[in-house]
Order: C-alpha cells, then sequence, then structure tokens
C-alpha cells in the first residue's frame, strides 16, 4: 500500500513564499517520477513541476524562474519551493508519484489527498 502525505501549504500574501513536502510510503516500491500539479476552483489540474533526478526537472511556464522543486530520495519525498507567490497561484495542490516493483517495469500512479495554498493580502 502506497500513500503519500503532502505538507506546507496555507496563507500567504503576495511575494511570499511557501514550501510544499510530500513524503511517499509502501514496503517494497521504488519511487520514480514525482511532481506536483494544481487545481484551481472549476478548473482542469495543471502540471505544476515534475522531477526524476535533480538533473531531471520540468517546470509550467508559469512558475519558472519562481518555484524549484527537488527530492531526496532516501526519504522518498518532494519538495516545491514557491517564491514571489502571486494570486493566481491559489489552488490545491497535489502530489503525484509514479512506483515500480523490483524486477518489473509496470508503474502504478498515486495521488495525494491535496493541499491548500491560498495567495492573497
Amino acid at each position: 500500500q502506497v500513500q503519500l502525505v503532502e505538507s506546507g501549504g496555507g496563507l500567504v500574501q503576495p511575494g511570499g513564499s511557501l514550501r510544499l513536502s510530500c513524503a511517499a510510503s509502501g514496503s517494497g516500491f521504488t519511487f520514480n517520477d514525482m511532481g506536483w500539479f494544481q487545481q484551481a476552483p472549476g478548473k482542469q489540474r495543471l502540471l505544476v513541476a515534475t522531477i526524476i533526478s535533480t538533473n531531471n526537472t520540468n517546470y509550467a511556464d508559469s512558475v519558472k524562474g519562481r518555484f524549484t522543486i527537488s527530492r531526496d530520495n532516501a526519504e522518498n519525498t518532494v519538495y516545491l519551493q514557491m517564491n514571489s507567490l502571486k494570486p493566481e497561484d491559489t489552488a490545491v495542490y497535489y502530489c503525484r508519484a509514479y512506483s515500480t516493483r523490483p524486477g518489473t517495469t509496470y508503474a502504478y500512479v498515486h495521488w495525494g489527498p491535496g493541499t491548500q495554498v491560498t495567495v492573497s493580502s
């Protein structure tokens, strides 16, 4: 059983910063591609950033230069450092992780329950 636990959301003023964390757990699984998505009320869930390794990251154009994704492989944890936050960044942020079992190539996808980020003065 795989579980993703997110933390770090909250209310912040425009221009402020937040750091989201997502810890993945699950005996016998290797966590590969991990990332963050955002979903504003009434809108589709959109990619924010993904990471396979330090040198293999992907960002939405809207967050490039402001957000940084990183991971701690030993802790199976992915982070999203969000700087220079804007009101339009307000959304529920979801962690997503792909996992595989040793000796197999089939990838399972897992989602966290989401954490609210609100940017408002």
